[in-house]
């Protein structure tokens, strides 16, 4: 039996950046160095693993509700996409 997939809204891209591939989050939930993330929008859909954030330049392993977070992405990503937190069961 497949494990089932469970997804929080936990935020939205606020900006991309396409030369660097970094994608400006505004979180509404927090986000852990290590967890998984959905992006999806009208043409974006993607999943992968957070591997570094950074706040103002400096590299953060976590991150709370209301802060803006920069993310190494592994796909173009839109403003305007829902960013969700994939939990395993």
């Amino acid at each position: 039996m497949p494990e089932e997939k469970k997804e929080t809204q936990i935020g939205k891209v606020a900006h991309y950046f396409p030369k660097i591939n970094v994608g400006v989050i505004e979180l509404t939930d927090t986000l852990k160095v290590g967890e998984t993330i959905h992006l999806k929008g009208n043409t974006t859909d993607f999943e992968q693993v957070v591997e570094s954030m950074q706040i103002e330049h400096k590299n953060v392993g976590e991150v709370k509700a209301g802060e803006s977070v920069g993310l190494k992405v592994n796909e173009p990503a839109k403003e305007g996409d829902v960013v969700y937190r994939i939990e395993q069961d």
